[in-house]
């Protein structure tokens, strides 16, 4: 009720702040298909740079890519569609298992693990 009170900028300020406190989102996924020795990894952490989201991708040994990631709802959102259509072009998703982790420490980049 007071925000009529306020300054035209006072309110741009305070709209700022509502965004920056949206509700990260903390998953871990695990992508399987053709996923490997096709780019998969770089081309995961090029969308995660891209959107804001920092977390982690690594091959596992049974052929799918492991990913932990943590963004906003909204960028998150985006992102899984964008792994979930392979970032890849010579890539090709065929399930995507993904698990919400609340406990996932918080890092302040995207990277691709060896």
């Amino acid at each position: 009720m007071l925000g009529y009170l306020l300054e035209p900028r006072k309110i741009a300020i305070i709209k700022k702040k509502a965004k920056e406190v949206s509700l990260m989102e903390k998953l871990r996924m695990n992508v399987q298909g053709r996923v490997q020795g096709v780019g998969f990894r770089y081309m995961t952490k090029m969308v995660a740079d891209q959107l804001g989201v920092t977390g982690s991708v690594k091959n596992e040994d049974d052929g799918s890519v492991s990913i932990t990631a943590m963004a906003p709802e909204d960028i998150m959102e985006t992102f899984i569609k964008k792994i979930k259509d392979s970032p890849s072009p010579a890539g090709r998703v065929t399930y995507v298992d993904i698990q919400e982790d609340p406990l996932l420490e918080e890092t302040e980049q995207f990277k691709v693990i060896q």
